[in-house]
This record gives C-alpha cells, sequence and structure tokens, in this order.
C-alpha cells in the first residue's frame, strides 16, 4: 500500500529510516533538556548533537542477533556517538522513544491528510456555488421526492468535509502525545518535568497519566475519524455514482481522450474511480475495529498493539490521502448535465409538487385527510396511467374551489420550491468560515 499508493513524503514518515529518525529526535531531545538542567555534561550534549546517527541496514544487521529493534538501534547510535552515547536512553524504557516518535510520525502524516481533507472540502465549495440553482429532482428511498439543486447535493458535502476537518484535527490533538514516565508510568528514573519540555521541545502534547504506554483510546480515537472521513468520501462516491448510471445519466467521470470502459463493451464509460474509493472505504473501516482491539492491553502493557499499529496506521494514512486525493480530482473534473437534470425532473409530469400542493388546500381550509385524498388520487392516476398531474388538477372542481388558477400554478413553481437555496449556502458557507 506505502510504496505504491502514497506520495513520496508520507511513504518517508512510515519507512524504517523515517521511524528511526523520529526515535533520534527524541532520544536527542531528552538529552538537550537534561542537559538544561544540569543532568548531563555540556559537552557530552554537544557530542551527541553533532555525532548521533544511524544506518538502516547496521541497525537491521544488529537487530538479527539481539531481536529487540530498540536496544539494536541504540547499539548502531553508540557506535556513532562513542562514549557520550552512555547518556542517549539513560532512565528510559523503550516505549518512552517508540511511543513519542510514534506521536511525530502520526503528527507529519495528519499535516498531509489534512492538506487532503481542505482540497476535497473546497472543490465542494467551488463546485456547488457553480450548480446553485442548477435544478433536479431530489429522491428518497432512490424514489423522486421533491426539487433541489445539484449545489445543494454537494453543499451538503461540503459541510460534512468541514466538520470531518474538525474532526481529524481534534483526533490528531489527542493521538499526538508522548510520554517519557518510564517502565510502568511512575516516573522512576526520569522527572515530569523532563517530559513536558522534551515534549514541548518535539511540539506535541504529553500523556498526564500513562502506564508504560500512550493509552491506545487516543489511536483508536484517530483512525476511527480516518474511518469516517473515508466513509464521507464513500457516501460522495456512491452518490455521484448513482446519478452516473445510464437511466439516470446526470453526471459522469470525466473520459479522457483515447481511454477505453471495457474490454469487451465499446460503448462503456464506468464510474470505475468512484467505485474505487468506496472500496477503499471498506479497507479503512476494517481498520477501526483493529484500532478498537488494540485499547485492552494487559496491566500496564503488552506488544499484542505493536505489530497491528506498523500495519494500519501507515495503510490507514496512506489509503485515505490517495482517497482524498482521487476525489478531489474526481470532483473537479466531474462532468454535469443539468439539462438531463431538468428531464428527470420533469419526467414525473409534476408529481415532485404534490407536497406543496398538498399544503396549498390545507391552508385554505381543506381537512389534511381531504387534501391529501384529493392530491393522491390524481398523483396515482398520474402515475398509473400517464398524462399530466397539474392538468388533472386543474381540471378537478373540488380542488379549484378551493384554489384559484394563479394559486395551483404557484404550487408548481420551481422558484418557489427552492427559494430558500440562497439563504441555505449563506448560513452554511458562514459557519464553515
Amino acid at each position: 500500500m506505502i510504496e505504491r499508493y502514497t506520495r513520496p513524503k508520507l511513504a518517508e514518515i512510515w519507512s524504517d529510516e523515517g521511524r528511526y529518525r523520529r526515535w533520534l529526535d527524541v532520544e536527542i531531545a531528552v538529552c538537550e533538556v537534561r542537559g538544561e538542567r544540569g543532568e548531563i555534561p555540556a559537552d557530552a550534549v554537544h557530542s551527541i548533537r553533532e555525532k548521533a546517527s544511524f544506518d538502516v541496514a547496521r541497525i537491521a544487521e544488529i537487530e538479527g542477533e539481539v531481536r529487540h529493534d530498540v536496544i539494536a538501534f541504540l547499539t548502531n547510535v553508540a557506535e556513532h556517538v562513542g562514549p557520550d552515547a552512555r547518556w542517549v536512553h539513560f532512565g528510559m524504557t523503550s516505549s518512552d522513544v517508540l511511543d513519542t516518535a510514534l506521536a511525530l510520525q502520526i503528527r507529519d502524516a495528519g499535516a498531509l491528510l489534512r492538506e487532503g481533507v481542505t482540497r476535497v472540502a473546497e472543490v465542494l465549495r467551488r463546485r456547488a456555488l457553480e450548480f446553485r440553482h442548477t435544478a433536479c429532482i431530489g429522491r428518497t428511498h432512490g424514489v423522486h421526492a421533491e426539487p433541489t439543486t445539484f449545489g445543494l447535493k454537494l453543499l451538503v458535502f461540503h459541510a460534512e468535509m468541514v466538520r470531518n476537518a474538525a474532526r481529524l484535527e481534534a483526533a490528531l490533538a489527542g493521538a499526538c502525545v508522548g510520554k517519557l514516565s518510564g517502565a510502568v508510568g511512575t516516573f522512576a528514573h526520569l522527572p515530569p518535568e523532563v517530559e513536558e519540555g522534551v515534549c514541548t521541545r518535539l511540539g506535541i502534547g504529553f500523556e498526564t497519566a500513562a502506564t508504560q504506554v500512550v493509552q491506545r483510546d487516543r489511536h483508536a480515537h484517530l483512525v476511527g475519524v480516518l474511518a469516517l472521513i473515508a466513509s464521507s468520501l464513500d457516501k460522495i462516491a456512491v452518490e455521484f455514482r448513482h446519478l452516473a448510471r445510464t437511466e439516470v445519466r446526470e453526471v459522469e467521470e470525466e473520459f479522457g481522450e483515447g481511454q477505453k470502459g471495457s474490454s469487451a463493451m465499446p460503448h462503456k464509460r464506468n464510474p470505475w474511480r468512484l467505485e474505487n474509493v468506496s472500496g477503499l472505504a471498506r479497507v479503512l473501516r476494517g481498520t477501526a475495529v483493529a484500532a478498537l482491539e488494540n485499547m485492552a492491553l494487559w496491566h500496564e502493557r503488552d506488544i499484542s498493539n505493536s505489530s497491528v499499529e506498523r500495519m494500519i496506521l501507515p495503510d490507514a494514512t496512506a489509503t485515505l490521502d490517495f482517497m482524498l486525493q482521487r476525489l478531489a480530482g474526481l470532483v473537479e473534473t466531474l462532468v454535469v448535465h443539468p439539462d438531463r437534470m431538468r428531464e428527470n425532473l420533469e419526467l414525473t409530469r409534476g408529481l415532485a409538487f404534490s407536497g406543496t400542493l398538498l399544503l396549498a388546500l390545507a391552508g385554505k381550509g381543506a381537512s389534511r385527510e381531504d387534501a391529501y385524498r384529493l392530491v393522491q388520487g390524481h398523483a396515482m392516476e398520474t402515475w398509473d396511467h400517464g398524462g399530466d398531474f397539474r392538468d388533472r388538477v386543474l381540471g378537478d372542481a373540488e380542488i379549484t374551489g378551493l384554489l384559484s388558477k394563479e394559486e395551483i400554478e404557484r404550487a408548481f413553481s420551481l422558484d418557489e420550491a427552492l427559494h430558500h437555496v440562497d439563504a441555505i449556502f449563506e448560513r452554511t458557507l458562514e459557519d464553515a468560515t
């Protein structure tokens, strides 16, 4: 997943090189803070800062013998630093460096995801404004309901992505925390002030009460939010896929010159990239379950979470990053057919205005039951036998005895049905701002 789908910067974050680089950042930051407190000689801190380095291949070689990744890393760092390496990892346990560095990886990967969510929200906003007044039929249960606009459909998606941006921000803040409180979280060998100083220096939060590890509810929350965002993208993709069906054909994926849609049927234009987004959302929802399973560890910690996180955190961030960039591009290039939307809106010959007519009759004194009977009778006749709903209504003396021709025409007015569209845009975009 990582090599095939991610941008190079995201791949680096989760690579062995990226992981060890952040381990080293944590170790050096601890030495610097302790040096400022007078707990490590200044010349030793300077030496560590200048000499500390690592070699990925050498770490792998050492790990093959010692079978412990952090010990292999520290052994290799000591080969570069020399005698002053005795101060590196002083008073720390493996999870101190692992979890604190993991927070740095999450922070850096999260910055790329934040960009992607913002991009999707922005392109949805822009195209929503483009089609603000493009009328189309709204559907409930897959059946024609009342008029709406294509811009409103996109505006709803935009508002959801704005909420997703806030969710992501909160989840990243919760997951980007480190800890240096030792083997069981008691600060037996380093004081809390060192932890606070190091985490501040690294630009992350700290776990106020920890065991040997940062608590995994934080990571479960984050992965759950990633899955939620993926499900929002799935929701958008499913809507476009339905609107791209041959019988509907209100939108379609951009189809490039020379592109082929099917090996067997030359006429085909399939929404395959939208389907790809939907499929990947299923994968991300699965990672949320794995993250929840990681919360329950034995006592102060076990290592059952580690193997899971080494898979799901790179894969989840890489997959969502790909989905965000793909969907943003699909929305930007989406081919929209306003004429076809109007044809579909008129397909049921005025039935989309039955609710408005019902209210108009009730407003003129008819009981709701009588009004419903009158309107439904003509609606079902039109549904079953064709003809024009409005013509039937205008020919009904019981209805025209309550409503004038002008009032009936108003009930069938598209402008009346959509006259609050601008207000919806204004309050939604104002809230987003």
